[in-house]
């Protein structure tokens, strides 16, 4: 039997998996932070809620919300859990539990789920994306995750598209992220609303969020339309330089922002059309949406448990 962990800022969670399949024998979910509990022990004490009863637990896979270290088992930074730095948590793990705990980034993991269980299976080379609050990313070559000497490759969301662009959340200019994700296309709408932009989100007394935007573009609405058009052609070009480096055979998006489906998908096809060296870039590529789910974590840290 295998642990799967999936790390985020606002839950923790976990389940028993049997030797075989995707479907968990237990699985339990809390909240990450809790009074004056530390999270690492909130997490070890999860993980024990759902060990079996008679041991025989081969791995625990983790997914951290964040850079870790594959090889070392150290989150370099959770940014959303406070003192998650430079943490040795599987180290932490290993020592309550005495089996080897084995840790990966979420969006990588999700990558591997994917290529593993999900919209990737039966390819040996992937790109996953997942377009949300921000952007993730993993890469799959010859049928290996990559993930590079200190694990934080694949950072896909912070190649640079647009020099001198909008502030990303690292700190940087013109990353992906910051023209291409959720938070992207509702900056944009909010920032063209404050100017005066014709929109029937104008009318709305909420925020502008990606889901409302989307909704606004369904019904036509030109601003909505407009904001979709700029971040799908940016993460279209993006793709194009993907394809340009990994020739992989299938692109898999995930994330909030693919809900708008055909509204993110048109601009995004249109720019890889634009922007590939050569039509052969394009030959046998399949772009998908990803099958997981919410389930990407959980399953991606059972993949990496397997592996």
């Amino acid at each position: 039997m295998f642990i799967a962990v999936d790390i985020g800022g606002t839950q923790l969670r976990a389940a028993l998996y049997p030797e075989h399949g995707i479907e968990p024998i237990d699985k339990q979910i809390i909240v990450t932070h809790a009074g004056d509990e530390k999270p690492e022990d909130r997490l070890i004490d999860l993980i024990g809620s759902v060990w079996p009863k008679h041991g025989g637990v081969q791995r625990i896979g983790v997914a951290v919300a964040g850079p870790v270290n594959p090889k070392t088992g150290v989150v370099y930074n959770a940014p959303n859990i406070s003192g998650w730095i430079d943490l040795p948590l599987g180290g932490l793990i290993e020592k309550h539990h005495k089996t080897t705990a084995i840790l990966g980034n979420d969006a990588n993991l999700a990558a591997l789920g994917e290529w593993k269980y999900g919209a990737g299976v039966g390819h040996h080379d992937l790109i996953y994306l997942t377009i949300s609050t921000g952007i993730g990313g993993g890469i799959i070559i010859d049928d290996r995750l990559l993930v590079g000497p200190q694990g934080i490759a694949a950072e896909v969301g912070h190649i640079t598209v647009l020099p001198d662009g909008p502030m990303c959340g690292c700190g940087h200019r013109g990353h992906l992220e910051a023209v291409s994700s959720g938070t992207a296309i509702a900056n944009y709408v909010e920032t063209q609303l404050s100017q005066g932009r014709a929109s029937i989100l104008s009318l709305n007394s909420q925020k502008p969020t990606g889901r409302l935007i989307a909704e606004a573009a369904a019904k036509g609405d030109l601003l909505a339309l407009e904001a979709f058009e700029y971040a799908g052609a940016f993460l279209g070009r993006a793709i194009a330089d993907l394809l340009h480096i990994f020739n992989p055979t299938v692109i898999v998006l995930g994330g909030g922002v693919t809900n708008a489906k055909d509204i993110l998908m048109n601009p995004v096809r249109r720019a890889i059309d634009e922007s590939v060296m050569t039509p052969e870039y394009k030959e046998n590529l399949e772009i998908c949406f990803a099958k997981l789910g919410d389930q990407a974590g959980l399953v991606g840290a059972l993949a990496l448990a397997r592996s």
